[in-house]
C-alpha cells in the first residue's frame, strides 16, 4: 500500500510540474508568439485556355481518301477521309461566376458585351424601331416595366444562344407569374420563359425554362432570387418545302444553370397564352425578342452563334 501511495505521489507531482511548464507558474497562459505576416501573393497571370496553338494539319495527317468505306448515295465522304475539311477553330467561352460574367466564344455575335468599356444596347431596338428604352447599369441591363419589348436589329435562324438573367428580391412580385416574368422569343415566335419559380410555383408550362404553353422543363434547376442564372439554348428553325408544307418543325434544347431541361423539344408552333400552338405561314430568319412583362428582370452577357441549317435528310452536306 505504501508503494502504491508513493507511485501516485510521483505521478501527481509530474502532472503538476507539466501543467506549470505549460501555463506558467502563476496559472496564467504563456504568451503565444504572433505568426509572421503572410507574404503578399502576386495575382496569378491568366492561364491560356489552350496548351498549344491550333494547326490545320500535322506531320502524320497524310493525304487521300484513306482506307474506310467509300462515299455513297447518302455519304459524300469516305470513312476516315483525309480530304474532308477540318472544322474551323473556335476559342471557347469562359465560365461565368456570380461576381463576373464569362467571355463569349471567338465566333459569337455579341448582343450585350458585359466586358465592354461602356456596355450598350446598340444591338437592340425598341417598339416601332426606336432606341431600346431599357436601362444599362454597369455590366448588365434591366427591363423598364411598361416600356415594351426590345428586339435585335439583326434576324437569325438556327442558333446557339447564351443568356444570363437575375431577379432581385426587392423587385420581385409575391406570386408565380409576377416574380420576374420575362421571356426569350426566338425568331420572335417561340418563347422560353424567364422568372423565379424556385419558391413560388406557377403553372408548369409557364415556369422558368418552359417552352411557354407547350412543355414544362424536365426539372426545376432555378437558383432563386438575387442569383445570376444562365440559359444555354440550341434552337433549330422550322423548315418548309417549296409548296409551303412543313417538313421539319422547330426544335429547342435548353440547359438551365448547366442542367438539361428541354431535350430536343419539337415545337408545335408559335407559343401563345391559353391557346394551342400551330404553325402559320412559312417564315425565314427573324429577330430575337426580349419580353417586357412589366416586371424588372436583369440581363447580362448575351451572345449567340449562328449555326448552319441542319439537313432534313441524312444526306451529309
Amino acid at each position: 500500500m505504501r508503494g502504491y501511495a508513493q507511485g501516485m505521489h510521483r505521478a501527481l507531482t509530474t502532472a503538476v510540474v507539466l501543467s506549470l511548464v505549460s501555463f506558467g507558474c502563476a496559472g496564467t497562459p504563456r504568451p503565444v508568439a504572433e505568426p509572421p505576416p503572410a507574404a503578399a501573393v502576386e495575382p496569378a497571370a491568366e492561364t491560356p485556355l489552350r496548351s498549344n496553338p491550333p494547326a490545320d494539319a500535322g506531320p502524320g495527317l497524310g493525304s487521300g481518301r484513306g482506307v474506310g468505306a467509300p462515299p455513297d448515295a447518302l455519304h459524300r465522304w469516305a470513312v476516315h477521309d483525309l480530304t474532308r475539311p477540318q472544322p474551323v477553330v473556335v476559342e471557347p467561352p469562359t465560365a461565368s461566376l456570380p461576381s463576373r460574367p464569362g467571355r463569349p466564344p471567338s465566333d459569337a455575335v455579341v448582343l450585350f458585351d458585359s466586358h465592354a468599356e461602356s456596355p450598350n444596347l446598340d444591338a437592340f431596338v425598341g417598339h416601332e424601331g426606336v432606341a431600346a428604352p431599357w436601362v444599362v447599369e454597369g455590366d448588365s441591363f434591366r427591363v423598364v416595366p411598361g416600356s415594351k419589348n426590345i428586339r435585335t436589329r439583326k434576324s437569325f435562324g438556327d442558333i446557339q444562344l447564351h443568356v444570363e438573367w437575375k431577379v432581385d428580391a426587392q423587385e420581385a412580385g409575391d406570386w408565380g407569374q409576377k416574380r420576374g416574368n420575362s421571356g426569350l422569343y426566338i425568331m420572335g415566335r417561340y418563347e422560353v420563359q424567364i422568372g423565379d419559380n424556385l419558391g413560388s410555383p406557377t403553372y408548369p408550362d409557364g415556369m422558368a425554362a418552359a417552352v411557354y404553353g407547350q412543355n414544362p422543363p424536365l426539372v426545376n434547376a432555378g437558383l432563386g432570387l438575387n442569383r445570376w442564372q444562365t440559359y444555354d439554348i440550341v434552337f433549330r428553325a422550322p423548315r418548309w418545302d417549296a409548296d409551303g408544307r412543313l417538313v421539319a418543325p422547330a426544335d429547342v434544347t435548353v440547359f438551365h444553370n448547366g442542367v438539361l431541361v428541354q431535350d430536343h423539344w419539337e415545337l408545335e408552333g408559335g407559343t401563345s397564352h391559353k391557346k394551342r400552338a400551330s404553325y402559320g405561314k412559312p417564315h425565314g430568319p427573324a429577330p430575337l425578342v426580349l419580353q417586357d412583362h412589366k416586371d424588372v428582370v436583369h440581363y447580362r452577357n448575351l451572345w449567340l452563334r449562328e449555326l448552319s441549317p441542319r439537313p432534313v435528310s441524312r444526306q451529309v452536306q
